[in-house]
């Protein structure tokens, strides 16, 4: 029976591509990618001659029932996005809603996701986290930022490097001032970095230095006081 193969792609480093990722995309009839020429280097790199098409923000919603129904008819189909897995922040959600409504078997592979290396990198709490992805731009984004604050989680965002310093300003805002923040940027790239600090620590590197390539920003769910305060509970 066929499927839909949603398949992670490096978010940086080639080397973290998987065999399995490689083999499957080999093998499909069609790989549908967010860009078919961001894609065409890592598919030569591999050497995967398999077809492609386009599969965007901007056309989704036209064509996924159009690729439910291929599969179907016995196509398995690809899903790729430029960097990391399908659906986390970039399109795809569509295509594997259209295909679990049509009885179309999915198969996600593991593999890369920008957030799970920056959540581990930051020294904070990996027990409960929530991903919240990119705010609103505009409308809604306070609304989702005191709701963040309410959960008392381990808050995971994405951002890019126009709106970083607004984002740090907002986390002082709703979060408090001395609440630690770490914030990476080019994972698994040659100038990956990891930077930890209040958002007042921050600001003050980035404004030494403009904030360049995207960010994944991890708000820890207790303040630097906080730990302070409860360090020597379990000590007798």
């Amino acid at each position: 029976m066929a499927k839909l193969y949603v398949v992670p792609t490096p978010v940086g480093n080639l080397d973290d591509m998987t065999f399995r990722a490689v083999e499957v995309l080999k093998n499909v009839s069609l790989i549908l990618c967010e860009d078919t020429r961001t894609s065409a280097g890592l598919l030569k790199h591999f050497g995967i001659s398999t077809r492609t098409a386009s599969h965007h923000k901007f056309n989704e919603h036209k064509t996924c029932s159009l690729y439910a129904e291929r599969i179907l008819g016995g196509e398995d189909i690809a899903l790729i996005s430029d960097a990391g897995t399908p659906a986390i922040s970039d399109p795809g959600f569509m295509l594997v809603r259209a295909c679990v409504e049509r009885g179309v078997d999915v198969e996600c592979l593991p593999g890369a996701t920008a957030f799970v290396p920056a959540l581990v990198d930051s020294g904070f709490g990996c027990e409960s986290f929530v991903f919240a992805g990119f705010l609103p731009q505009k409308k809604g984004r306070q609304k989702r930022l005191a709701a963040l604050k309410s959960l008392e989680m381990t808050v995971i965002l994405y951002e890019s490097p126009y709106r970083i310093l607004k984002l740090l300003d907002e986390i002082k805002e709703h979060f408090g001032a001395d609440r630690r923040v770490s914030i990476s940027r080019e994972i698994s790239k040659i100038h990956e970095e990891t930077l930890r600090g209040t958002p007042d620590e921050l600001l003050e590197i980035f404004g030494a230095r403009p904030p360049k390539g995207e960010f994944v920003v991890i708000i820890d769910k207790i303040s630097k006081d906080d730990e302070d305060s409860t360090a020597g509970d379990d000590i007798e």
